[in-house]
């Protein structure tokens, strides 16, 4: 990952003193999904790095240490030798940004990847993830557990209760905690934004996190009704540009939930391209939450090499 974001001091006027033009937003993404598209070798390009990008996911309450080892193996292996070779990338190193697993199952996930010699990192939900209602002892507790079982990446929740109470200051004060107890490990701060009720306050909720010292913002749990959707993005990334221009901290992005299709793929990096610049379309500043989406990036980049798709035995599954 990129340099560490310190955070800064809680600044309650620039928050406060914030709206967000819903329509505007909402027309500037829909144009965006509408104009935005790669075809031929550029998009085979582009998926390839999305591939990057993906933190491979696993949060299911039937995960065993079967479905974590199979999970690894995909992340450091996830396209086909075959489709790499016809693409000239097979000496690339090409693995998924990283996986992404419970607290419970960080200790295998570290053990899978090592044996593997794979430079995947690991990256553990916490805090009470996915509603984040516990105490807050509970919740960092979990996230030093996470770190101290090999995590070097570490999702937490924020509080939609504090949140959408306007308790800015609280929201603060608990991710600025779940950053000290982070330790060396990076910190993405999940908005859960599908439960805060408008756009104005996931402006808000992306200032306050990255004040607190978040090195990614997180759109989702995926577990909400609404996950990631492209106006939450371009205001959470104008969050970031602006977070950026005026304190020079750099923080990256990750949607989550929902994204399944190639072609969303290819849309939010073309988000990122657009509203952030090229550095944010690498790995370091930019990751997508997923579980299938890897199936449909290695089912197009077969229908550019081979110029028709594979049979479902043909591709393993993520």
């Amino acid at each position: 990952m990129a340099c560490r974001n310190p955070g800064v001091e809680l600044d309650l006027g620039w928050v406060q003193s914030t709206r967000v033009n819903q329509p505007a937003t909402i027309r500037r993404a829909q144009y965006l999904s509408a104009t935005r598209t790669v075809k031929k070798k550029w998009q085979a390009s582009w998926l390839l790095r999305a591939v990057t990008c993906i933190d491979l996911t696993t949060l299911s309450g039937d995960d065993t240490p079967a479905n974590v080892q199979r999970l690894c193996y995909k992340a450091y292996h996830p396209v086909r030798d075959d489709l790499l070779k016809a693409v000239n990338m097979q000496d690339k190193g090409i693995t998924t940004g990283a996986v992404c697993v419970y607290p419970a199952r960080v200790k295998e996930a570290v053990k899978y990847l090592k044996q593997a010699g794979a430079n995947v990192p690991v990256a553990s939900v916490a805090t009470g993830f996915p509603s984040g209602q516990y105490p807050l002892s509970t919740r960092l507790q979990e996230v030093r557990d996470a770190v101290l079982q090999g995590a070097s990446e570490i999702d937490i929740v924020i509080s939609r209760t504090q949140a959408l109470s306007g308790d800015w200051q609280g929201v603060y004060d608990e991710v600025k905690a779940f950053r000290e107890a982070c330790g060396e490990a990076h910190l993405k701060t999940i908005l859960a934004t599908g439960e805060l009720g408008s756009l104005t306050n996931v402006y808000k909720a992306s200032l306050v996190a990255m004040m607190a010292g978040s090195d990614f913002i997180k759109t989702s749990t995926g577990k909400e009704g609404v996950n990631a959707i492209l106006p939450v993005g371009v205001v959470m990334c104008r969050a970031i540009r602006d977070y950026y221009q005026r304190t020079g901290y750099k923080v990256g992005f990750k949607p989550a939930g929902g994204i399944r299709s190639a072609k969303d793929a290819c849309t939010w990096l073309a988000l990122m391209k657009e509203e952030l610049g090229d550095e944010w379309t690498h790995p370091s500043m930019f990751r997508i939450g997923a579980s299938g989406l890897l199936t449909d990036i290695e089912r197009q980049l077969y229908h550019h090499v081979y110029g028709r798709y594979a049979a479902a035995h043909q591709l393993p599954m993520s």
